[in-house]
Order: C-alpha cells, then structure tokens, then sequence
C-alpha cells in the first residue's frame, strides 16, 4: 500500500469517526429555551470528555450550574513559544417542534447524503469535527505546531452566561497563551458559477445592546378618555422603531467584501458610490446572511403592559434587539433614543461589544492556503456577522477570534435557513471536506 493509499484510509476513516460523532451528539437534546428550563448540555458534555478520555486525552469537565456542561482540553504544539489558538463550539441549541419537521429534529437520521437534526450546521458538525481531530491525532502521535486548545461549551444561544462567560471569568487560565480563535458562522462556500468559489471569512461582528423601553402614564378606568396612556405612548415609540430605515453604512470589513464579490461574480461595484443590490441578488439565500452587516438594526421582541381589559396600566414595557456596526455604537443610541421619544426613557439589558478584526492576518492567509489546497477555486473574503458568538467573550481577554468551519456547500442548498431553522442538516461530503481543510490548517499554523 503507498503513502497516497494510507493518507486516504486515514482521512475516511477520521471521516467515519466524524459522522458517528455528530450523530451521536445530535441525538443528545441539548435545546436551550434561555429560561432554565431546558435538559441541558451535561449529557452531550459528559460524552465528548469521555470520548477524549478514550483517546488517551485530559479534558477537564466543568459545570457552571447544574446540568450546564464545558469541556476544554489542551493539545500541546511542537513549539511552545507560539501563541496558543483557540477553537471552540458550543453544546446547545436553539429548541425545536417536531411537528414542522421532515425528519425528527433529534434522530440524527442520514438521508439524501446528509446527517440531519437540531445542531447539524448550529453548530455540532464543528463540535465532532474537532472531537474527531484531536481522537485522530492523539491515535497517531501527530502533534500541532503551537498550542491548541479546544473547547465545547454551554448556554451560546442564550448569551453564554454559563458557558463562556462563565470560562472567562472563572477559569481563565485554561486559555493561556491563546492569541486567536476560531469558531462557527465562516468559512462557507458561495458558488459564483464562474472562475472561483468564495469563501466568507468572518472577521467582523455586530455588537449587540438588547434595551426595554418603559412608558408611563395614569392608570384608570378603560371607559373614561385619556390623554395620558403609557401603551399609546410605548406603542407610539415601538412603531416608530420597527418603521425606521437604517441608512446605509459601509465599514472596512463590508466594503472589502463587496469590491471582492462584485469581482468574483462580475457585476459592477462603484466604492465611491456604493449600492450593494446587484451584489446581494447574486448571493440568493446567503444575502440574509450579509445583508443585515449593512445597516443599524433593532427590531422590537416584547410587548408587556397591563392585566386587564378595562384597566389603563400604569407603566408599559417592550424589549428591542439593537445590533450595531463596529464603531458605530454612539450614533446608533442616539438614534434609538430619538426615535424612542423623551416620554420614554429606555434601559440595558444586555450589551456586547462589536468585534473586528484584521482579514490582513497570518491566521486568515493560513485559512486560505488550506482552502486552496483542497479546492483550487477557492476565494476567500471577509464579512460582517450580524449576530453574536463566544468569540465575543474571548475578546475581552484579547483573544482575536474569527468564524471559520470550512464548508464546501452545494449551490441548491439554502444555508442560511437552516440556522434555527427546520429541517437543519450538513451534507455528510460538507464534513468531510471540513476535515481535511481543519486538519491541515490547525496541525500547519
């Protein structure tokens, strides 16, 4: 048997590995309403720090709070005086209702060539393949070039409190010498249909600053006339809100991403005077992805006030989800206090900073050689999230986090709706591709 042989057995094979791994862990429950109610993520936990046990590895095991399990592990490099890299995923998932669903959301069933269930792309394909890869390379004594640590956490879909929030402030010294991170939500194929293939890296997200605004007013009777009603004056308020149009902001992560796409799929891009339609219609599906990083947006989610019909409540309230552009924070406030109104005073829920961070970087030009070398029309370029992930609570320790999960997709495959979405599923050869690129990136940077 030669070496081409042998290198293609042990890539199937960690392959296979993979693709048990993800099914296993999508079987696992671990949906995540935000309220406490949920099974957790222990159990799904509990299986990754024995299958790396198995492999002859020390995980440590953590609880935050009951049932809320993380799990991180080291793998040293062959050069402890380079920073250490960070590569994480999280262990929950959004909940999801049977009944709307093709397949059971928790079966993890394999069918038309792809693994389906809650968590398959959101984001346990990313979780076994890392799981995968350290089981590979422990099996084989291969080692990284610099320090790798791995971590499977809790609790991302409702703020990360007790995932990596959590790690951060408690343990922080499992993150050592980690300069860099990598985690979900990048490193996506978009099929141009011409010369190349693109590759979304994310290297910029929205920061986030969740408010509830609160009216009031004199209660009363619902018979008499009022001129001073706290769910008028809010509803006022909301609707102006949700009515506003953002203008249109380009940052340097957004307009680096347009001139490149408009190149790679030849429509025209004028940066002097930017309008990013004829760019985004090329996207299909994926233009809900990037065309949210475009603008300010805050979109109204709650609505409280009042316990009775034919009683005007004193007090009203309603929560706004607020998700602004890299250095924009400022400006986006005042504009939401104005549209707001000065009867209605407004409050942090939540807040997370903005994230940003350089596509010019050894990290991103390694992530491109290791797509290139897998598919020769690979073309990478930065975008803007406009969600969240935990890479925005390993910033606060000065860790520079991207998204990347290398994924060759189908060009008929709608990716975008499978986040949270129904009928969620990752083509098995999207894994498998995933592999080699992550393999050959996190044992060669």
């Amino acid at each position: 048997m030669n070496a081409a042989t042998q290198d293609a057995d042990a890539r199937d094979a960690v392959t296979k590995d993979a693709l048990t791994l993800l099914t296993d862990l999508l079987r696992i429950d671990t949906s995540n309403p935000g309220d406490g109610s949920g099974p957790g993520e222990r159990r799904a936990a509990e299986y990754i720090a024995e299958k790396l046990c198995d492999a002859g590895l020390e995980p440590v095991y953590l609880e935050s709070e009951r049932l809320r399990g993380n799990v991180v592990v080291r793998l040293p490099g062959r050069d402890p005086a380079l920073p250490g890299l960070l590569v994480h995923g999280h262990l929950d998932v959004v909940p999801a209702d049977a009944s709307e669903w093709t397949l059971p959301p928790f079966a993890g069933e394999h069918r038309d060539g792809a693994v389906w269930g809650r968590g398959a792309v959101d984001m346990k394909d990313m979780d076994a393949m890392m799981l995968a890869l350290a089981r590979s390379w422990a099996a084989t004594d291969r080692r990284p070039r610099r320090d790798l640590v791995f971590a499977w956490m809790a609790d991302e879909e409702a703020g990360s409190a007790l995932g990596s929030r959590y790690l951060v402030e408690h343990h922080r010294d499992l993150f050592d010498g980690c300069a860099e991170a990598i985690s979900e939500v990048g490193g996506f194929s978009v099929d141009t249909g011409a010369e190349h293939r693109l590759y979304l890296i994310e290297t910029a997200q929205k920061g986030l600053h969740w408010l509830r605004l609160t009216a009031e007013g004199r209660p009363g009777h619902g018979s008499m006339l009022h001129t001073d009603s706290a769910v008028a004056e809010l509803a006022g308020a909301v609707a102006r809100i949700a009515a506003h149009r953002w203008p249109l902001v380009l940052t340097p992560t957004t307009r680096h991403f347009l001139t490149e796409a408009a190149d790679a799929f030849g429509v025209p891009f004028d940066p002097d005077r930017p309008d990013p339609s004829q760019v985004l219609d090329c996207l299909g599906p994926l233009a809900r992805f990037v065309g949210a990083s475009f603008h300010h947006t805050a979109n109204p989610t709650r609505l409280t006030a009042g316990y009775k019909t034919n009683v005007v409540p004193g007090s009203a309230t309603a929560e706004i989800d607020g998700r602004f552009l890299p250095g924009l924070e400022d400006q986006f406030l005042r504009s939401l206090t104005e549209l707001a109104g000065p009867k209605v005073r407004w409050e942090t829920i939540e807040r997370d900073a903005a994230l940003s961070s350089p596509f010019e970087a050894p990290l991103v030009s390694a992530m491109t050689q290791a797509l290139l070398d897998h598919d020769p029309r690979a073309r990478t370029v930065p975008y803007c999230l406009s969600a969240g992930t935990d890479n925005m609570s390993f910033a606060s320790m000065g860790i520079t986090g991207y998204g990347f999960v290398p994924r060759q997709l189908p060009p008929d495959l709608d990716f975008a709706a499978l986040f949270h979405g129904v009928d969620e599923r990752v083509p098995e050869a999207s894994v498998a591709f995933g592999l080699r690129v992550l393999d050959d990136l996190l044992t060669r940077y």
